[in-house]
């Protein structure tokens, strides 16, 4: 075991501990199952407030965790190391499952209604700080899609509107607008690994 200890404080993360992060993500690759143990001591009490916050419930935010360590487990081969930090991967795969949990629970309807439960939280400093660096490459790849894919990406992504809501606004049916975001959001993912 390292010196330093890996302490549950993410804003205030060192950068050793940060790179044994990274470490024990690629071991988790490997399959090391005591690497795996280690990131989740690491890790699980930020991520089960992660899951809190979208799902409100203990029980269902413990469920939601479950499943993120299994994706982790499953897809540790896929972190890439790019300088950012490894707790935004996890964070966002977190916060993705409990979205999609709560989607699961309630109808589209429901979620339109009670959209602030999955609003994503503030940002941290050093998720404004990613933000800021990457923000000229991200406008320059939505300046690349058509206008109308470009305005429902921001309006899905940026303003919260939903999937009905969108084909509504551009009088399409509703998975004609689903395949416009992801298709859009594939483009956005090709431009922005330029």
């Amino acid at each position: 075991m390292h010196a330093y200890s890996l302490r549950p404080c993410w804003i205030a993360m060192t950068q050793d501990q940060r790179h044994e992060i990274e470490r024990l993500i690629a071991q988790i690759a490997l399959g090391n199952q005591d690497a795996f143990s280690r990131l989740y001591d690491a890790t699980s009490g930020k991520i089960l407030a992660v899951c809190m916050r979208v799902l409100s419930e203990r029980a269902a935010a413990e469920d939601a965790m479950q499943e993120v360590y299994v994706k982790v487990w499953k897809n540790a081969d896929r972190y890439q190391v790019t300088g950012h930090s490894p707790m935004t991967w996890l964070i966002t795969i977190a916060r993705n499952t409990s979205i999609d949990r709560l989607r699961s629970r309630r109808s589209e309807d429901d979620i339109a209604v009670n959209g602030e439960r999955i609003a994503a939280p503030g940002p941290s400093p050093e998720q404004s700080a990613i933000a800021a660096s990457d923000s000229r490459r991200i406008v320059g790849c939505m300046d690349e899609l058509e206008a109308d894919k470009r305005s429902a990406i921001s309006g899905a992504y940026l303003d919260g509107k939903s999937y009905k809501d969108l084909s509504d606004q551009f009088d399409v049916p509703l998975n004609t607008m689903r395949t416009w975001l992801r298709r859009g959001i594939a483009a956005l993912r090709e431009c922005m690994s330029r």
